[in-house]
């Protein structure tokens, strides 16, 4: 789903679509399967970079493969207009990801980014 892109990112290719839940997420299994190959952990958020926005993203079972759902307030905030956008999605490696995510406090829900 993901290839090596910079030394703090991983490029993949994703379905945008808006999404009924309160965070940004992609398919359960999938984020299960990325939390383990690649942060080397069992159930941190993964941190995925559309357009200039950060999101963590979590995992659910009401989303289908290839697609990161978002909440529809965090569609604009990414510069999806037109949804279901296939788009550029990066995933910030492990260490960048601690990073984003201490910087944010914790607090980032991937409603809106941070």
């Amino acid at each position: 789903m993901f290839e090596q892109f910079s030394t703090g990112y991983y490029l993949g290719r994703l379905y945008v679509e808006p999404y009924d839940g309160d965070h940004a997420a992609i398919h359960r299994a999938h984020h299960e399967q990325v939390n383990e190959t690649l942060y080397d952990s069992e159930d941190s958020p993964l941190v995925m970079k559309v357009g200039s926005t950060h999101l963590a993203v979590g995992g659910a079972e009401d989303v289908p493969g290839r697609t990161l759902a978002l909440p529809e307030r965090a569609l604009s905030a990414v510069g999806v207009d037109n949804p279901p956008t296939l788009q550029e999605v990066f995933l910030a490696k492990a260490d960048r990801a601690r990073q984003l995510l201490e910087f944010s406090d914790g607090s980032a829900d991937g409603s809106a980014g941070f």
